[in-house]
């Protein structure tokens, strides 16, 4: 394994530490065959949030951001540069201030995707 994939592994793995505090309240699926947490009993495309290694980056796919924008209001210029899409960030690196922003994101989020939204 190169440098390069050891650390993509390391953000990887720290990235799936921050959703394991929702593990024991949403359960374990997937959507094209990407591994994600939603609520129990939820539809497919009903999910919270999944971690999938890329080419080059790991995917941090957070849905509740795509119908909140306005969750979005208080991340940073750095954590915005990182998103890649309408649920999708594309993390490259370990940072600790951006892991600290995600989580802050993702608490915010679960009550918005818990009520439904």
């Amino acid at each position: 394994m190169t440098k390069d994939l050891d650390d993509l592994a390391a953000v990887e793995a720290r990235l799936r530490a921050i959703l394991e505090p929702y593990r024991g309240r949403l359960e374990e699926g997937t959507i094209y065959g990407v591994p994600m947490l939603r609520r129990p009993g939820a539809r497919a495309h009903d999910w919270f949030a999944g971690v999938q290694m890329a080419d080059g980056y790991v995917k941090f796919n957070f849905l509740p951001m795509h119908g909140h924008p306005e969750l979005l209001d208080a991340v940073s210029p750095a954590l915005r540069k990182c998103k890649a899409g309408a649920s999708v960030f594309r993390v490259t690196e370990l940072d600790e201030a951006l892991f600290a922003e995600v989580e802050a994101l993702l608490a915010r989020g679960f009550d918005v995707y818990m009520r439904g939204g």
